[in-house]
């Protein structure tokens, strides 16, 4: 008995491709962070009261850079997001529509129904009101 024997040369020549793009990221990142260090390390660091200040423009801020932050713009983020993610599940509903039939099509509707029932919710609750 061979340790490689006909499956396993094939197996490796299968996954050959992703062994070497693995290889390439590795090497060529490698590169990237060394030629970005020693660019750094060549070049003349003189520091300007502009540059060492909080914002680069050289202002002054305005406010406190930690001031709260309204709830309400996390929950428009965090309804962004649900809807975002809606939209991919579309995309992947619409490819597979013929495979799922009507058990995905009745599923899918199902979904967007809960969905706009929540949003509907939302929207009368008033959290989508900024003033």
């Amino acid at each position: 008995m061979t340790f490689l024997n006909l499956t396993h040369i094939q197996t490796l020549y299968t996954y050959s491709s992703l062994f070497i793009y693995f290889a390439i990221v590795l090497i060529l990142s490698g590169i990237l962070f060394l030629l970005s260090y020693w660019f750094y390390s060549s070049v003349k660091r003189t520091e300007y009261a502009e540059k060492v200040s909080p914002y680069e423009c050289g202002f002054e801020a305005f406010e406190d850079a930690r001031s709260t932050v309204d709830v309400r713009f996390y929950l428009v983020a965090i309804l962004f997001l649900v809807f975002d993610l809606e939209v991919s599940f579309l995309f992947s509903w619409a490819i597979t529509l013929n495979e799922t039939g009507f058990n995905g099509l009745f599923s899918m509707f199902f979904f967007l129904f809960i969905l706009t029932v929540g949003f509907v919710y939302e929207w009368k609750k008033g959290a989508l009101e900024w003033l």
